[in-house]
């Protein structure tokens, strides 16, 4: 397949058109009355929004002459049995945002973002499918196949041979893979650092709010005898995942490991920095991050580290430690030999399982048995 990272398609090529944009995130609600794609991007974009993005007016849709292009839940969507690739909705007066590019029809890697933001921190703000042009995929592609051009990573079809590289270590899994089930191709998973408690939501929904981070700005736990470090409950992390991979349960966010990609949009949305990124292995975790003294932590929580040691003390290999007063497993020593499930009082380590069936993972990462 053969196509420069411009989309000037090479002689002879079989080509279709792809939209470099997933997001909703450039104002096209706002933009919907306007006559034109054009006219949308001349009248300027407000802050928050994505310059660099679909604007979702359509322009796209008016030039095909195949039907091939429509507009599904403010994205566009291109049918390539009905393309022709035929260049008409790439054309500048048509797409002014350049988002329209012609790439061979066999293609099976995407990475469907144009973002020209350098402030990651910005680019996860305004949009889930940003790319944050940290160069892991450019690194990590043998055939050296991508590279970052005005802030996001762009793949030469020229030289991609639609492997797993790419998608396996795309930080926010944005990449899209028409081969192989992103579920599946992962190193890392989320995972929430609290196991409950007393299930802080029901109070914070009584005074009235709906969001963690307003809770967080406005609420000091003691006054309620809750935990102050513990998962509020109210579900921001929940509201940025992709992959309905992470849900509100009994008052505490939980994470589905087999549906959860690893992208950390849930890091990035958790105002108490509670969820963090482990290796997606066998191996155990615990799910607490109390600072608190263990007579304030029994105070409030039923379910969290009381820092008796008892799992340090008895791990085999070391793999345990302790941090700011609860415990905490290190992935890179621990083997999932369960000794610490057996000696935890209070039951809180938490066994990661891996499904046995996941083998295009491991083949993908180049693991092999044992590892």
């Amino acid at each position: 397949m053969s196509t420069n990272q411009g989309g000037t398609a090479a002689p002879n090529m079989d080509l279709i058109a792809y939209v470099f944009c997933s997001g909703d995130a450039a104002g096209k609600e706002r933009f919907a009355s306007c006559s034109s794609c054009k006219e949308a991007v001349e009248s300027g974009f407000q802050r928050g929004e994505c310059k660099s993005g679909c604007v979702g007016v359509g322009s796209c849709i008016q030039s095909c002459t195949r039907d091939a292009m429509k507009l599904v839940d403010g994205k566009i969507v291109i049918d390539p049995e009905k393309c022709d690739g035929c260049g008409d909705c790439a054309k500048e007066d048509v797409c002014p945002q350049a988002l329209i590019r012609m790439i061979p029809r066999d293609a099976t890697n995407f990475i469907p973002c144009s973002s020209k933001e350098e402030d990651e921190e910005k680019v996860r703000a305004t949009c889930g499918y940003g790319c944050i042009a940290c160069s892991d995929c450019v690194r990590a592609c043998p055939e050296g196949a991508i590279e970052i051009v005005d802030n996001h990573a762009v793949i030469d079809y020229e030289k991609c041979v639609g492997c797993v590289s790419c998608t396996v270590k795309c930080k926010k899994k944005i990449i899209v893979d028409t081969q192989h089930d992103l579920t599946a191709l992962k190193e890392n998973v989320a995972f929430v650092r609290c196991s409950g408690g007393f299930k802080p939501n029901k109070k914070y929904e009584e005074l009235g709010y709906t969001t963690c981070k307003d809770v967080v700005e406005n609420v000091d736990p003691k006054e309620y005898d809750l935990c102050t470090t513990g998962c509020t409950g109210m579900g921001d992390c929940t509201r940025v995942c992709r992959y309905d991979a992470i849900h509100v349960v009994n008052g505490t966010a939980y994470v589905d490991a087999e549906k959860c990609v690893g992208c950390r949009d849930c890091t990035y949305a958790c105002p108490k920095k509670l969820i963090t990124i482990v290796p997606y292995q066998g191996m155990k975790l615990v799910p607490c991050s109390s600072t608190a003294d263990y007579e304030d932590k029994a105070a409030v929580c039923d379910s969290g580290c009381i820092a008796c040691e008892d799992c340090v003390n008895n791990c085999p290999n070391g793999a345990i430690y302790m941090e700011k007063k609860h415990a905490v497993i290190d992935p890179e020593i621990c083997e999932d030999c369960n000794v610490c499930e057996g000696m935890c009082a209070r039951l809180v380590i938490r066994g990661q399982e891996v499904p046995e069936y996941n083998f295009l993972q491991r083949e993908a990462l180049g693991l092999t048995e044992g590892e």
